[in-house]
């Protein structure tokens, strides 16, 4: 009897858990990308309206890409404007309350692939609020940046 009902709580419980990965699952496209250095104004990340999405499947694996004015590149500058650009990284994740952690396997920055990123997320109505936790600077590694990501489900 006892692990009946063992396993009458935890086939309960699955859904639930289920149920808060569930309302995450989508595509949504990319409408606004802020970012913070240190205390400093909130400020834009694109001089242009940002283009992007990010894609949440059932199956525990997520895509982001974002990115805002960009030129097809000829010369090597160009080329390196256009990486400084984007933002791009996939892999599987978990959910974890209201964090939503990626094991990166691929990225524009190879020090995040094998390694975990954390967010927090918040769902309101068809809008997915993603805030990144506050990190070094990647050019200015004694300032520190924040950065907000609204999406709108498409799908």
């Amino acid at each position: 009897m006892k692990r009946f009902t063992i396993a009458l709580f935890l086939s309960l419980l699955m859904p639930a858990i289920c149920l808060g990965q569930q309302s995450l699952v989508g595509t949504y496209k990319l409408l606004s990308f802020t970012y913070q250095i240190d205390d400093g104004p909130v400020q834009q990340r694109y001089e242009q309206a940002p283009t992007g999405y990010i894609i949440v499947t059932p199956k525990r694996f997520m895509s982001v890409i974002a990115a805002g004015g960009r030129k097809a590149g000829q010369s090597a500058a160009d080329k390196a404007a256009l990486l400084d650009s984007l933002v791009a990284y996939t892999g599987p994740y978990r959910v974890e309350g209201n964090s939503l952690i990626t094991q990166v396997d691929v990225s524009w920055i190879e020090a995040w692939t094998g390694k975990d990123q954390g967010r927090i997320f918040k769902i309101e109505g068809s809008r997915l609020t993603i805030n990144t936790m506050r990190a070094p600077l990647s050019v200015d590694p004694s300032k520190t940046t924040t950065a907000q990501l609204v999406f709108e489900k498409v799908e």
